[in-house]
């Protein structure tokens, strides 16, 4: 194949629209929302817009340093220039990890629904399965890859959007032909008001659903490769507080609605399905089934682009081998996403062989991630302002509100978090044995990092050529 001369601006407008979109909507609030339902009780709507802010104000951040600069390796290219590059190293692979990670986690779930459909084939054959025809879009081209989140994000949002219209007018009294006896928003406060279980359990709560927040960034990284790069940033920064807003709590406030906290059908069945089937609506069970499998293909389809793309930047950049930033005539960077999908199967083995150590150990290790992205986009953004300031203030197009005060008010948030998250020794997956494993992973990485940058200190970095129609500061 004809070697290409980089990333090719493949994705369309409808593509970064609905990847922006369904970026926000994760497998984790359709599976993980009932657990922290049981916890909080109603009051899990403030966890969730506690995290919605959060991540409302780190994706400003990340939105003014990337519409000033839109680059496949987004936060971590930003952390290059602003910190070093010992942090764009360092957050970059991290990130990496990850994703290789959730891919073999999504790859899994995405087998457990199927199997169910058609036992005859193994779990593990539906994951070599969805694994292959997953990498095999990738490959093809970007657009490939863009058409397919297009679709997958399309029926999760039409999913969501469905959900919270039906459940409203049933909770109204005004759905036909339905008879939803125990919906009211009274459910908020008649169960032992809305904090069944004390205002603690809010930052509990916390914990629990920040990781399904956890992909909003992705329209960043795939802007560099559509037509209009700025506009694609600008735009999907503005809407995010709207898309949470929406997606997150309307469809929570929705479920919290609909049944009482504590029905037993919620833990039992999973919160959406629960709320479905109280209305009555036939095969509920096996249609919220296919909307959690539409998301489970979504987050391997974003988790494939989003790792490969991260591998294509920090080759790029001389932080990982240089066929990482090789890209076929097509604009397909082959090497770094066969090396992704690589590691994702071989942690798809280690989570049917060794479930309750190699592979639990790899999920902790990564776990904390998330939040080590955002502390690290918060303080990119403190010094890239300034660079960007001084050398193009034309390209400020986005601005992060009330700079610099709400930047560190955030970070110090990020930091409660991560310290919170210490006290909570419940399990093996434990919020302690996350933060403790993740750190130790980070400062392994930031160890090579460190040496690395010492020992190629002087010498002249790689060169980089940016296709003339992407921007770039300085």
């Amino acid at each position: 194949m004809t070697p290409g001369s980089g990333l090719q601006a493949g994705l369309k407008n409808r593509h970064l629209t609905m990847i922006a979109i369904g970026g926000v909507i994760g497998a984790g609030l359709f599976v993980g929302s009932s657990s922290g339902i049981a916890t909080a009780g109603p009051g899990i709507l403030l966890s969730y817009a506690i995290v919605g802010t959060l991540v409302v104000l780190v994706m400003r951040m990340l939105g003014e340093m990337s519409a000033a600069n839109p680059t496949s390796g987004s936060f971590s290219a930003h952390a290059d220039r602003a910190l070093g590059s010992w942090a764009g190293f360092s957050i970059g692979w991290l990130y990496w990890f990850f994703w290789v990670v959730v891919l073999a986690v999504e790859a899994t779930a995405g087998a457990k629904i199927l199997s169910g459909w058609v036992p005859g084939i193994p779990q593990w054959g539906w994951a070599l399965i969805v694994m292959t025809v997953l990498t095999a879009t990738n490959l093809v081209s970007v657009g490939s890859y863009g058409e397919f989140e297009f679709w997958f994000a399309g029926i999760k949002v039409v999913a969501i959007g469905a959900f919270i219209v039906i459940g409203l007018l049933a909770i109204f009294g005004v759905l036909p032909g339905v008879h939803a006896d125990k919906a009211s928003f009274g459910n908020l406060t008649n169960h032992g008001g809305f904090l069944p279980h004390g205002p603690g359990t809010i930052l509990t709560g916390v914990l629990l659903v920040v990781f399904s927040f956890m992909g909003s960034e992705i329209a960043t990284l795939a802007a560099g490769e559509s037509e209009d790069p700025q506009r694609a940033v600008t735009k999907s920064t503005n809407s995010i507080i709207w898309r949470i807003g929406v997606f997150y709590l309307g469809s929570i406030l929705v479920v919290v609605s609909l049944l009482p906290w504590n029905d037993a059908s919620i833990a039992k069945q999973g919160s959406y399905v629960a709320a479905l089937n109280s209305l009555g609506i036939p095969n509920a069970g096996q249609i919220m089934k296919v909307i959690i499998l539409t998301s489970v293909l979504s987050c391997l389809n974003s988790g494939l682009y989003t790792a490969s793309r991260m591998a294509f930047s920090l080759g790029e950049r001389g932080d990982a081998p240089k066929a990482f930033a090789r890209t076929t005539s097509r604009g397909v960077p082959m090497t770094a996403i066969l090396a992704s999908v690589v590691f994702g199967f071989v942690a798809v083995f280690f989570n049917y062989a060794y479930p309750d150590t190699v592979f639990l150990f790899l999920v902790n290790s990564s776990g904390a991630v998330a939040l080590f992205v955002w502390l690290v986009i918060c303080f990119s953004q403190l010094r890239m302002r300034r660079i960007i300031q001084r050398e193009a203030p034309e390209k400020l197009v986005v601005r992060m509100w009330l700079y610099p005060y709400l930047t560190w008010a955030t970070a110090a948030f990020i930091v409660f978090v991560l310290g919170y998250m210490l006290t909570d020794t419940k399990g093996e997956s434990s919020g302690r044995t996350t933060v403790l494993l993740s750190v130790a992973v980070a400062a392994v990485v930031v160890i090579i990092a460190v040496v690395k940058q010492k020992l190629t200190a002087g010498r002249p970095a790689p060169a980089v050529e940016a296709p003339a129609d992407k921007v770039s500061v300085g």
